[in-house]
């Protein structure tokens, strides 16, 4: 498990080539942010103070506490923000509902069932469950 809890407020990670100890340089970069650090005296610290705010009163970029306040307090902002909620809602559910069906699926084709009776005691394509049943391999 990688440990970032060094007490900085930003963790650059660059990839190199192991055997030449040179720097591969593929355009990538990871930073990763402390969100930990609201050192109020950095513009990151502010930043990440506000990322964890609830009253848009309270945080110091005018832009964010704007958009906070649209999607809490705006007719318009609120309807927008519960369907962007009932749609990861919805896709959580149908994430789980399909895990089940894999699982399932993986349990028929352990007991020799084949991929057509499979399909059609589960309610799926024969097709999805040739890809589950690649799945199995992987």
């Amino acid at each position: 498990m990688m440990c970032l809890e060094k007490g900085k407020p930003l963790y650059r990670v660059e990839r190199k080539i192991e055997e030449t100890n040179e720097p591969f340089d593929d355009g990538e970069h990871i930073i990763y942010v402390n969100g930990a650090d609201k050192d109020a005296s950095t513009e990151l610290g502010k930043l990440m103070h506000d990322f964890f705010c609830t009253d848009p009163d309270d945080m110091n970029y005018k832009e964010l506490a704007d958009k906070v306040r649209y999607f809490k307090e705006d007719e318009k902002g609120v309807a927008t923000m519960c369907k962007v909620m009932e749609d990861m809602r919805n896709e959580s559910a149908r994430d789980a509902k399909w895990k089940q069906v894999v699982e399932s699926v993986l349990r028929w084709l352990s007991m020799g069932l084949s991929h057509e009776q499979i399909a059609k005691g589960e309610g799926i394509t024969l097709e999805q469950v040739r890809e589950i049943a690649g799945m199995k391999r992987v």
